[in-house]
């Protein structure tokens, strides 16, 4: 089983976008949607926890501060629509890790989660490998191969050529891909997609090799030969 995260979000489709991500890149995921709950279940202390700002019954803020006091050392990730310097300011001194603003991209967000999941929780079986034939990726690193080659890739590229090597064979459309990794960031589209893939290939491709990264025409994309 991977990491425990709590999402304290009260937005349903924003949670459940961030549901998805998290459960498709192999965490464990739990749902609160006021301060109340969110708080009943921090006491069973996750691994990490997803914590909006905004909730229904109370500030993100001060359910931080209630968990520091209660001597919870559980890493909190803190999601805000706020974008000025003193509200983040305000979620770091209430006890928050980390501040993401939205609408944010979700490789963006499985990024952040992955560094305080580590630091959380280390590393005991060593480094995390996925493969793909000859292209490999090493999650405790961030980084991935093409045979011996590394490649120089984006946030969002290495979240997309995860996503495809978790997934082989597997013909993923566009708007899975676009829900899986940018999710609720409204400024990605079905065009963006193929602009990524498109980094992605000439990336995978640089040196001649074979073409991996399939269009399926109709359908989306695959990782196969």
């Amino acid at each position: 089983m991977g990491a425990r995260v709590l999402v304290i979000e009260d937005d349903p489709r924003v949670a459940a976008s961030v549901e998805r991500a998290l459960r498709a890149h192999g965490y464990a995921v739990s749902l609160a949607s006021d301060a109340a709950s969110g708080m009943a279940a921090v006491r069973a202390e996750p691994d990490l926890v997803v914590l909006d700002v905004n909730l229904p019954d109370g500030s993100g803020f001060d359910v931080c501060r209630r968990v520091r006091r209660d001597g919870i050392s559980t890493p909190i990730l803190m999601l805000t629509a706020r974008a000025a310097v003193e509200d983040r300011v305000e979620g770091l001194d209430a006890g928050a890790d980390d501040y993401l603003v939205k609408p944010f991209a979700l490789a963006e967000l499985l990024a952040r989660v992955r560094a305080l999941v580590r630091r959380q929780l280390g590393d005991p079986n060593g480094p995390s490998l996925l493969e793909f034939v000859d292209v490999r990726i090493d999650l405790t690193e961030m980084t991935a191969r093409r045979g011996e080659r590394l490649l120089d890739l984006t946030r969002t590229e290495m979240l997309l050529l995860e996503l495809f090597v978790r997934n082989p064979t597997r013909v993923l459309s566009r708007e899975q891909i676009l829900d899986r990794v940018w999710g609720v960031d409204a400024r990605a589209s079905a065009n963006g997609v193929e602009v990524y893939v498109g980094y992605l290939r000439r990336k995978l491709e640089a040196e001649g090799e074979p073409r991996l990264l399939q269009t399926i025409r109709g359908f989306g994309y695959a990782l196969r030969l």
